[in-house]
């Protein structure tokens, strides 16, 4: 899901500050998860702070939706059987945002129900060099040379080393308030996923959008390059 209107929400309602929007964006994604949850879906990935957002996001407004996505962490790690999970870059987030995110991590580790990945911090292109190195690193560490690691590398040893390695791709992405763009999320897993947009702004997202999506997700013939 990627969660996208909330300021333009907060505009035309006439709010000050975006924070508005994002803190109305935060408690949709709560009803949304619960939504999945009732539908039996296993894996749930909210897009809430990209890399470029931590870097050129107006700092008052950053500030705002750091605190919104800690609180937001700390929520959903009391709800119960859902498991809570950071993807994004680590050295780029401020320190009570990270400790707020592991926090979330270490408390729903053992956690069986909705897998809930919280992407901040993330951006796809820095998921598949962050993967690189990790691959590279552990090639030289076994000292193999340029030659074998160059023969060894498969989309299937990629993908393990990415964020959300040993999850499944993601069958179908959803996105709102009408733009039509990926962002930089998911770049590698979404390369055979389903794509669905929503005119509704974040915060107005409603159920009956949400079963229309996977509705519409069910009528789809997935060949998947056959």
């Amino acid at each position: 899901m990627m969660i996208d209107g909330n300021r333009r929400w907060a505009r035309q309602l006439g709010f000050e500050t975006p924070a508005h929007g994002h803190r109305a964006g935060a408690d949709k994604m709560v009803e949304f998860l619960g939504w999945c949850d009732e539908l039996g879906i296993k894996v749930v990935t909210l897009y809430l702070l990209s890399n470029d957002n931590v870097l050129k996001r107006d700092q008052a407004e950053l500030q705002d939706l750091i605190q919104i996505i800690a609180d937001l962490a700390g929520r959903l790690s009391r709800r119960g059987e859902w498991r809570v999970q950071h993807v994004g870059r680590e050295d780029n987030l401020p320190p009570s945002l990270l400790e707020a995110l592991q926090d979330a991590s270490e408390l729903t580790r053992a956690n069986s129900g909705l897998h809930v990945n919280l992407a901040v911090g993330y951006g796809g292109r820095y998921e598949i060099v962050d993967a690189m190195r990790k691959i590279i690193a552990k090639h030289a560490d076994r000292g193999g040379t340029l030659e074998e690691l160059g023969a060894s590398l498969t989309p299937e040893i990629i993908g393990e080393h990415l964020y959300t390695g040993g999850q499944k791709d993601p069958d179908l992405v959803i996105r709102t308030s009408g733009e039509q763009r990926l962002s930089d999320f998911l770049l590698w897993q979404s390369a055979h996923s389903e794509f669905y947009f929503l005119e509704a702004l974040g915060p107005d997202l409603r159920k009956v959008d949400f079963l229309r999506a996977i509705r519409d997700y069910g009528s789809r013939d997935r060949r998947f390059g056959k």
